[in-house]
């Protein structure tokens, strides 16, 4: 097996190859389920690594799977992400992107290149005989939109089969945060479970200089709202990580009618299940006041990814990995924020875990995620490498195990 400093000499090999790869991506971004060139691009560069198999089109037309497997020994997974957001660059680089209104704001461009890193050290490993195994290079689209169905790429990889003999899962994603030369690690719930709310209240409208002749559903909604913003502060444990915002609020059609309803969208925001469920239960009993004061309501929540729940044992193997290979690494530990990560579908299925790899620009701008200006130090590139290609190594090559019967507790 590699020993760590030949891991990393590999890995920092391909700095300007993973520059090249991630720029590419970056100029070219594609959004949820658009990622044609991408996947293109991605299966044919796997196409030319020795010993790798290519499979395309598992749950989603635009998944790519790259496959090196001994046919013997236990099935590690590493995810990546290759979709872009709906945003607008404004960054003045060589490598901004081409396509107007559509931008690689969230770091996908490179969780692409770093497993195409990976996947190279691994097959050049593979050809070596250093390891017996499966490692599965899961290259998913649509991780940061839904479809008319409600999913994301992850669950139609899932139910495609993509994860079904797999023992372990891994993945990064940038952390604008934090500088290169530094991680984040939680063990347990580490980023929300996101669902949408839409509620509706009804009353009968009417003249706007009669109002005693009907019922009015914006009158309504003041406590609703008031209601609602109790949740958080009266009904969930200060303990409790719970979000419940208002993003959509929309009646009337002029100055002197009374609208026949209101129509309200917002996001919930949890980390346990229990959370989860009783935003909903609060939630639905604010918009029932409205049948107190001569109205009517229908409320509905779609569900969307769960929470990511980080295995703590793997956790402890990457964090070990960092460690080996980067002795100087900041390690820090604590919960990644309230936003979403479809990758919490495969946490959901099987022992995973996603870490927060710093990428900070020394440029003193604050170029957070989903921003028109996000960008990334490049130097975290074969950092990311080196860690996911030693972890999944140490892996195959049975340096670390899981204890008997191990559940998705941590």
């Amino acid at each position: 097996m590699p020993n760590n400093p030949l891991i990393l000499k590999q890995a920092n090999c391909l700095f300007s190859q993973l520059v090249e790869w991630r720029r590419a991506f970056h100029q070219h971004p594609e959004l949820s389920f658009q990622e044609f060139r991408t996947s293109q691009f991605v299966a044919e560069t796997l196409r030319r690594m020795p010993g790798m198999k290519v499979e395309t089109g598992i749950g989603t037309a635009t998944s790519v799977i790259g496959i090196l497997t001994s046919g013997e020994g236990p099935t590690i997974a590493i995810r990546a992400d290759m979709d872009a957001l709906p945003i607008t660059e404004i960054n003045k680089v060589s490598y901004c992107s081409e396509n107007n209104g559509v931008m690689h704001a969230c770091g996908h461009d490179a969780h692409t290149a770093i497993l195409l890193g990976v996947s190279s050290i691994l097959a050049q490993s593979f050809q070596e005989n250093v390891w017996k195994g499966t490692v599965k290079f899961i290259f998913q689209p649509a991780e940061e939109s839904t479809d008319q169905n409600g999913l994301s790429g992850s669950p139609y990889m899932i139910q495609a089969g993509a994860y079904d003999d797999v023992d372990a899962a891994i993945a990064l994603h940038m952390c604008p945060w934090l500088p290169a030369g530094a991680a984040q690690i939680n063990d347990g719930y580490s980023m929300a479970n996101v669902d949408v709310f839409q509620g509706k209240i009804y009353g009968t409208g009417g003249h706007g200089a009669y109002p005693e002749l009907g019922t009015d559903p914006i009158w309504m909604l003041g406590p609703v709202m008031q209601a609602i913003h109790g949740i958080i502060s009266r009904r969930i444990s200060a303990l409790d990580a719970g979000v419940v915002s208002i993003g959509q609020i929309h009646a009337g059609t002029a100055s002197n009618i009374i609208p026949t309803e209101v129509a309200m969208e917002g996001t919930l925001r949890s980390y346990t299940p229990e959370v989860r469920n009783l935003l909903e239960e609060e939630l639905k009993k604010a918009f029932s006041i409205v049948e107190h004061l001569g109205g009517r309501y229908t409320f509905h929540v779609e569900k969307g990814e769960p929470a990511l729940n980080n295995n703590k044992m793997i956790n402890g193997w990457i964090a070990s990995t960092i460690s080996e290979i980067f002795p100087n690494f900041q390690i820090i530990k604590r919960p990644f924020g309230m936003g979403g990560e479809d990758f919490g579908y495969v946490t959901q299925k099987l022992p995973g875990s996603m870490f927060f790899l710093g990428c900070r620009l020394q440029d003193g701008e604050q170029r957070d995620l989903h921003t028109p200006i996000f960008d990334i130090d490049e130097n975290c590139l074969p950092m990311g490498v080196a860690i996911l290609a030693q972890t999944a190594l140490k892996f195959l090559a049975g340096e670390v195990t899981f204890t008997q019967n191990i559940s998705l507790e941590v």
